[in-house]
Order: C-alpha cells, then sequence, then structure tokens
C-alpha cells in the first residue's frame, strides 16, 4: 500500500443545516437524468438542426405572412430546448424539496469532528452528549472515552460510496448497524486529507454508486 496523508488530530466538521440540504441536492442531482447539452441524444441533434435549417432556409426564401411558420418552427427549437435543460433542472429541484422537506441534520453532525487513519474514518465528539450516542448511526461502536469520544468506521465495513464536487459520502455497516457519512471536500483547504479517503474508499469498494439495498437489515 502507498503512502497516505493522514490527521494527526480530528478535524472539526462543521456541517451546517445548508450544507447538508446541498449535500442531499447534489447526491440526488447526480442520481438523476442528466439535464445539460451533453444530455442530449444525436438523433434529437440532428431533428434540430434539420428544423433550424428548413426555418433558415424559408425565411430567407419565403415573403409574406406564410413566414410565421418558419419563426414558430425556430421559437419551437428554442422552447425544447429550454425545456430539456432549465425546465428539467427545476422539476429536479422541485422533486428533491418535496423528498426532504421534512428531514433535519443529525444534532451529532453539528459537533462531529473527523480524522483519517489507515484502518479507518475516525468520528470524534464531545463527552457530554449522551444524546448523540442514542443515534442508531452511533449505535454498536466502540468509543473510547475522554474529553471526547472517539468511534472508527473501518475502512472494510464501507459498503458503497459515491462523490460530487463538493462532497463524498459513504454507506457502511458496523456490528449489525447501518449508518452514513457525509465528507465535505472544503476540509481540504485545512489539510483534511480528502485523496487518503478516497483512495481507500476505491480499495474496498472500486466502483462508486451508493447501493443502500446492500446493507443488511438492522437488527
Amino acid at each position: 500500500m502507498a503512502l497516505y496523508p493522514y490527521t494527526l488530530q480530528p478535524v472539526a466538521l462543521n456541517l451546517t443545516e445548508a450544507e447538508f440540504h446541498q449535500a442531499q441536492y447534489e447526491l440526488f442531482a447526480s442520481a438523476s437524468p442528466s439535464f445539460g447539452l451533453s444530455s442530449f441524444k444525436t438523433k434529437e441533434w440532428i431533428i434540430m438542426a434539420v428544423v433550424v435549417v428548413l426555418a433558415i432556409a424559408g425565411l430567407i426564401f419565403v415573403t409574406g405572412y406564410s413566414t410565421i411558420i418558419f419563426w414558430l418552427m425556430l421559437v419551437g427549437v428554442v422552447i425544447y430546448l429550454l425545456a430539456r435543460t432549465l425546465g428539467f433542472k427545476w422539476y429536479v429541484k422541485r422533486e428533491f424539496d418535496k423528498q426532504v422537506a421534512d428531514q433535519e441534520m443529525p444534532d451529532e453532525m453539528r459537533q462531529m469532528k473527523l480524522g483519517v487513519q489507515k484502518h479507518g474514518l475516525v468520528m470524534a465528539m464531545p463527552s457530554n452528549q449522551p444524546d448523540m450516542m442514542k443515534n442508531s448511526q452511533m449505535r454498536g461502536m466502540q468509543m473510547r472515552a475522554g474529553a471526547t469520544q472517539q468511534a472508527v468506521i473501518p475502512w472494510t465495513s464501507i459498503k458503497s460510496w459515491d462523490e460530487t464536487d463538493d462532497y463524498i459520502f459513504m454507506m457502511f455497516e458496523l456490528k449489525g448497524q447501518q449508518g452514513s457519512q457525509i465528507v465535505p471536500k472544503r476540509l481540504q483547504a485545512q489539510k483534511f486529507p480528502i485523496d487518503t479517503i478516497r483512495q481507500h474508499l476505491q480499495e474496498v469498494v472500486p466502483v462508486k454508486g451508493l447501493n443502500p439495498e446492500n446493507l443488511q437489515p438492522p437488527v
């Protein structure tokens, strides 16, 4: 195994409610069909090109009220482009808002710190937060007492993971308990080794993509 940088001390996650929802939206959007120009199929481009050429030719060679149909052809192409890009993007955002309208960020993520070690991802939080340990994501973990409580998610417990431009997502199963973790890539500015996390994740799960169905039902 290559030598990767690791953390000497856990780094504060400082995840905000806005970031929590933004991370969910980015993941939701990445799993949805693309709504950019690159999503257009060759057949669609050919059809639009033919329509545009015919419309321009009509405007050049035809005069009078008959040109209205050619203007409508051009307008139709523009409307189709907008509907397939901005319109679909708006639809995806609306569907996302419906799904997460009642979801709130777990309290433990507000004070959590993360560290990266060769054996796994370290999760640390103040020891005076007993309610956090009641969360199903934290049950079953071995907590080390002290000024902070620490738990480790071994890399081998990761069942699936994915990433967007701003976040890394991972799902894990540990001692019959299922959980997930969001890692903002902005932490790299604090010398948090995002590349090391990615490297370990690729070693245990080579193919990206969250697959919650692969997790075993909770005991």
